[in-house]
């Protein structure tokens, strides 16, 4: 068995304690937040994924194209099914974006 030995904290630091550390211990629970916050291995990884690489970026770039092609689709087609018809060019300036994200974005999982 381990040696136990009392530790005396202020109340309302208890009072954190026991507000945060659902159904574990006091001693798991401060034994966990020590080795997460001072333990090297987790620092190690913190610092290595602060950046961001080539491929998440690109991963990012594409799936933000993708949703700005559903979102323009979905407009043009709600307002299709409205039956009103545009009354400038604002329609086919989307329509042209919306052909140029969706031949970028295939362009782009093609090549991956």
């Amino acid at each position: 068995m381990s040696e136990k030995k009392i530790l005396i904290v202020e109340s309302l630091l208890l009072e954190k304690i026991d507000a945060n550390r659902g159904d574990m211990s006091r001693s798991d629970f401060i034994n966990f937040l020590i080795t997460s916050h001072l333990g090297e291995d987790v620092q190690s990884q913190a610092v290595s994924s602060q950046y961001v690489t080539r491929e998440e970026y690109q991963e990012f770039a594409l799936g933000m194209k993708d949703l700005l092609r559903r979102f323009l689709d979905f407009f043009i087609a709600y307002g299709l099914e409205l039956g009103q018809e545009p009354k400038d060019n604002t329609f086919a300036e989307l329509v042209q974006k919306l052909q140029t994200l969706s031949a970028s974005t295939a362009r782009s999982k093609s090549g991956k």
